[in-house]
C-alpha cells in the first residue's frame, strides 16, 4: 500500500497493491495493519456506497461535525469522480483552500479525508459507483454542507461538455458558503 500526501498534507491518496492474473485480480483493499504502519491510525465503523447513473452529478460538499464528526476514505469500484476536499478548520493554515484528485476504479486509488474538511465528488463516467468508510455512523442532526460553488473556494469542478451546472439533490444546491460556517472544527497544529 503506498501513500502520498496532497498539497494539503492532511489529505492523502492511497493506492492499494493489486495483483492481476489470467484469472482477474486480488487486492486488500483496507488494512488497518498497513494504514497504521503508514501512521494513520483510524477506527472505521461504517461503509457507504452510493450510485450516480450521470456524468456530472455532484455530491456534496458535506461534512459531519463534532461530536460525531467523520474520517473518510474513499474508493471507487466503478467508474471515476473527481473528489475535492475542502479545510474548515479554523485556524488552519490551509483554511478555505481546498484539494482535488481523480479517484477512479481503473487507478485502483483511494482518498483519505481527515474530520475537519468538507468533501464531495463530480461523477465523469456513467454508472459511477462510489465506497467508502467512515468513523463514525451517520448522525442526521450532525450532517451539513458546504456550497459546491462557494466563489471565494473558487472549485474549478471539470464538469462534461456541454453541462454548466452539476445534477445535484435540492440540499446540495442550498448549502450555505463558506463565510457563514461555524466554527465546527479548530486546528489543532
Amino acid at each position: 500500500m503506498q501513500v502520498e500526501a496532497l498539497a494539503i498534507p492532511d489529505v492523502k491518496i492511497i493506492r492499494p497493491k493489486k495483483v492481476a492474473d489470467h484469472r482477474g485480480f486480488f487486492s486488500e483493499t483496507y488494512s488497518r495493519t498497513a494504514l497504521t504502519a503508514a501512521g494513520i491510525h483510524l477506527d472505521f465503523v461504517q461503509d457507504n456506497h452510493s450510485l450516480s447513473t450521470t456524468p456530472g452529478t455532484l455530491r456534496g460538499l458535506h461534512v459531519q461535525i463534532p461530536p460525531m464528526a467523520q474520517d473518510k476514505l474513499v474508493r471507487v469500484v466503478r467508474g471515476a469522480v473527481f473528489d475535492v476536499a475542502v479545510d474548515i478548520r479554523a485556524g488552519s493554515p490551509t483554511f478555505g483552500q481546498w484539494v482535488g484528485a481523480i479517484i477512479s476504479a481503473v487507478e485502483w486509488n483511494q482518498i483519505l479525508v481527515p474530520a475537519g474538511f468538507a468533501q464531495g465528488f463530480l461523477t465523469l463516467e456513467p454508472d459511477t459507483e462510489v465506497h467508502y468508510k467512515v468513523t463514525n455512523p451517520y448522525a442526521p442532526d450532525c450532517d451539513k454542507g458546504l456550497a459546491w460553488n462557494d466563489p471565494d473556494l473558487d472549485i474549478t469542478w471539470p464538469l462534461p461538455p456541454g453541462l454548466d451546472v452539476p445534477v445535484l439533490s435540492e440540499r446540495d444546491g442550498r448549502q450555505p458558503r463558506l463565510r457563514d460556517l461555524p466554527a465546527w472544527f479548530t486546528w489543532e497544529g
